[in-house]
C-alpha cells in the first residue's frame, strides 16, 4: 500500500511529546512491513522552526517526510502544505491508497480531508486525545466549539473511519456529539529495548517518577499534594515545561512542606530517560485526561509498577494486566496507593513482570502495524 500520514508537527520537534513519536513509530513499522509511507507536516517547533529542508523528501527510518512552512503557527496554516496535498494525494507522480490524519482543531487535518475527499481517496482521522468535553471547555471553549461545528463535523462525516487508541478515547469523543463513522481501536506501540530491568537493589528507594511534558492536564499537583500523606516517598519530576508551570509546582511543594522531597530534572531523553524508568520504585501518571499514555508502556517495559488515574486511556489495560493500580484522582487516594506499593516489594516485582509481559504480547510496533494494516485493507475493500 501507499500510505500518506498528515500531522501538524513531526520529528525533530520532540517538544510535542507522545503523538509525534506514536506517528513515527507507526510509519516506520509500516515501512518495515513493505509499505510505501510518506508524511506531510510543517516545520513548526515551538517558537522556532526545525532545521529541515522544505518541500523535499527527508528520509527518516525509511519514511519519506516532507516539511512545509507555516505562516500562521497557531493553527499550522500552510498554503504550501495545501498545494502539495492537492497535487500529491492523487497525482501523476504518486497516488496514495489511504491518507491518515493525526489531529483535530488544526489546519493540516482540514486541508488533507478536503484534498482526499476531492481525490476520492479514503481517509482516517486520529483525534489523538483532543476530543474530550472537559478539555474543550477548559481551553478556548468557544473557538473549539465553533471549529467542531463548522469544520470538524464535515471532516468526520466524510472520513472512511475514525481511529482511537483506547476505548476511553472513543467514549470521550462520543460525548462531544461528533459523528464517529466506522470507528476502530488500535493502540500505540513501543520499541522494546534488550536491556533487562533493574534489580531491587539497583532501584532508587521510595522514588515516585513523573515523566513527560509538564502540562496543566497532567495532574502533577495531585502527586505533590499526596506527598504529605506518605512520609518516606520522594517525587522526581522529569519533562520539558512549555507552559512555565514549574514555579507554581515548586511553590505548592513549599507550601505543603515537601519541597525537600520533590526534584525537578527538566527534559530527559534517550538513555537517561530509560535509566530513570528502570530505577524508579513506582511510575505515576495522575492526569485529568490522557487518551493513551505512551510513557506508561515505557514504564511497564522497564518492569516498573504504575499508578494511574482512571482518566488515563491505558488504565483499563493496566488493570487487566495487573501491572499497577488505578486510583481516584484525589491526593489521599493516590497517597494510599503509593504507601501500599512501597510496603509490598514482592507485589511490585510481580506487577513489573506482568507489565513487561503485556507490552511484549500486545504493544510492540510490529504488532500494532499489523493491526493498522488490516484496518487500512478493510477500508480499501
Amino acid at each position: 500500500m501507499k500510505i500518506l500520514h498528515v500531522v501538524p508537527t513531526y520529528l525533530p520537534a520532540r517538544r510535542y511529546g507522545g503523538p509525534i513519536f506514536a506517528v513515527h513509530g507507526l510509519a516506520r513499522a509500516l515501512v518495515e512491513r513493505g509499505h510505501h509511507v510518506d508524511v506531510f507536516t510543517t516545520n513548526v517547533d515551538g517558537d522556532g522552526e526545525s532545521d529541515v529542508p522544505l518541500r523535499e523528501r527527508v528520509d527518516l527510518d525509511g519514511v519519506g517526510v516532507y516539511y512545509f512552512s507555516s505562516p500562521m503557527r497557531r493553527l499550522y496554516w500552510s498554503p504550501q502544505l495545501r498545494k502539495a496535498l492537492n497535487a500529491s494525494i492523487r497525482g501523476p507522480a504518486i497516488s496514495y491508497d489511504v491518507t491518515h490524519l493525526h489531529s483535530v482543531f488544526l489546519y493540516p487535518t482540514a486541508a488533507a480531508a478536503r484534498a482526499a475527499e476531492k481525490a476520492h481517496v479514503p481517509y482516517v482521522i486520529s483525534p489523538r486525545g483532543m476530543l474530550v468535553p472537559e478539555l474543550i471547555a477548559a481551553k478556548s471553549r468557544w473557538t473549539k466549539t465553533a471549529w467542531l461545528r463548522l469544520i470538524e463535523r464535515r471532516n468526520f462525516s466524510h472520513a472512511a473511519a475514525i481511529h482511537f487508541t483506547t476505548e476511553r478515547e472513543r467514549e470521550d469523543a462520543k460525548r462531544t456529539k461528533m459523528p464517529v463513522p466506522a470507528s476502530f481501536i488500535v493502540p500505540n506501540g513501543i520499541v522494546l529495548s534488550g536491556a533487562s530491568a533493574a534489580s531491587p537493589a539497583q532501584r532508587d528507594p521510595d522514588t515516585i517518577l513523573s515523566l513527560g511534558r509538564i502540562n496543566w492536564k497532567k495532574g502533577i499537583d495531585r502527586l505533590i499534594a499526596a506527598l504529605p500523606h506518605v512520609d518516606n516517598a520522594r517525587l522526581v519530576i522529569a519533562g520539558n515545561d512549555e507552559e512555565n508551570l514549574t514555579p507554581r509546582l515548586k511553590e505548592l511543594a513549599e507550601r505543603l512542606g515537601v519541597a525537600n522531597r520533590v526534584e525537578f530534572l527538566g527534559r530527559v531523553d534517550g538513555e537517561a530517560k530509560d535509566a530513570l524508568l528502570a530505577r524508579a520504585t513506582i511510575f505515576a501518571l495522575t492526569s485529568m485526561s490522557e487518551n493513551f499514555g505512551n510513557v506508561v508502556l515505557e514504564a511497564m517495559a522497564a518492569e516498573t509498577p504504575v499508578i494511574l488515574t482512571a482518566e488515563v486511556g491505558l488504565s483499563e489495560e493496566v488493570r487487566r494486566a495487573r501491572a499497577g493500580v488505578v486510583v481516584p484522582a484525589q491526593p489521599r487516594e493516590i497517597a494510599n496507593a503509593i504507601r501500599k506499593l512501597l510496603d509490598e516489594p514482592d507485589e511490585r516485582r510481580a506487577m513489573g513482570a506482568r507489565g513487561r509481559h503485556a507490552v511484549e504480547t500486545r504493544f510492540t510496533w510490529p504488532r500494532v502495524a499489523e493491526e493498522m494494516e488490516a484496518q487500512y485493507a478493510r477500508l480499501l475493500r
